[in-house]
């Protein structure tokens, strides 16, 4: 059963009382910190709707720059990944995230995606607290959470029936400006800079962040702004683990 926590949080999400969603999932998880994103468009890349705190934004942020993480894993499998010790995990299953997340303060993480069968609409992320544990009583109220969610965004809930409050669906509505867009932007540029596929100048992208230690939002930026070049004329770092080669050449 859930917690009486959590079921309140549900109650509260489906009255639209929830001033900060992603706050009181936190609390109700008794967790560091919550983001739950969502796929969009034709990539299919993670979206951020809620992170709570701000440290959950930075991981959110780290997993997209790195393209390697839970939350792809979770998605990608359709099933939770759960990894309350990170410094448990083997180093070469994630081996630029892991260290990162070290640096960053993150202990444990457990990724839950949305989605029913071979539909998958977002990922639900828990970054666990500092004694790296996590009970059965924040695992069920982790799935209950992700369950309703799911729901919420299969069936486009927007009302709670009686025509004028606002239901789940309004704490669910995409953000009008996307955070990603810049970056799918900036991909299509290096795409045509360097002549070649999307899912490299993808990877060009990421390597020179990666190089940098800048979040890849940021240096999508550049790209858009042409503050930054990609080309014979630009030194290119591809060495690092995300290059075509995978850092071997």
């Amino acid at each position: 059963m859930i917690s009486d926590g959590m079921a309140e949080v549900l109650r509260s999400l489906h009255r639209g009382g929830a001033d900060d969603a992603a706050q009181a999932c936190t609390r109700a998880l008794g967790a560091e910190g919550v983001a739950l994103s969502l796929l969009v468009g034709a990539k299919r890349s993670a979206e951020p709707l809620w992170c709570h705190p701000e440290l959950s934004a930075r991981f959110e942020e780290l997993q997209f720059t790195l393209g390697e993480g839970p939350a792809s894993d979770a998605v990608r499998t359709g099933a939770p990944v759960v990894e309350p010790d990170l410094a448990r995990v083997r180093p070469d299953r994630w081996p630029a995230l892991l260290p990162a997340a070290r640096e960053l303060g993150v202990h444990g993480v457990c990724c839950f995606p949305l989605g029913i069968g071979a539909i998958r609409i977002g990922v639900l992320t828990v970054l666990c607290d500092g004694d790296r544990r996590l009970s059965q009583q924040q695992y069920t109220d982790a799935t209950a959470l992700t369950a309703v969610l799911t729901g919420a965004l299969l069936n486009g809930d927007r009302r709670n029936g009686d025509g004028g409050v606002p239901g789940l669906g309004m704490a669910l509505e995409p953000p009008s400006v996307l955070r990603r867009a810049v970056v799918h932007q900036a991909t299509g540029m290096v795409s045509v800079q360097l002549d070649v596929s999307m899912e490299e100048a993808l990877l060009h992208l990421r390597a020179h962040a990666y190089g940098g230690e800048r979040p890849l939002g940021e240096v999508a930026a550049d790209v858009v702004a042409r503050r930054l070049r990609f080309g014979n004329d630009f030194d290119d770092d591809m060495s690092g683990p995300y290059s075509p080669d995978g850092g071997k050449g």
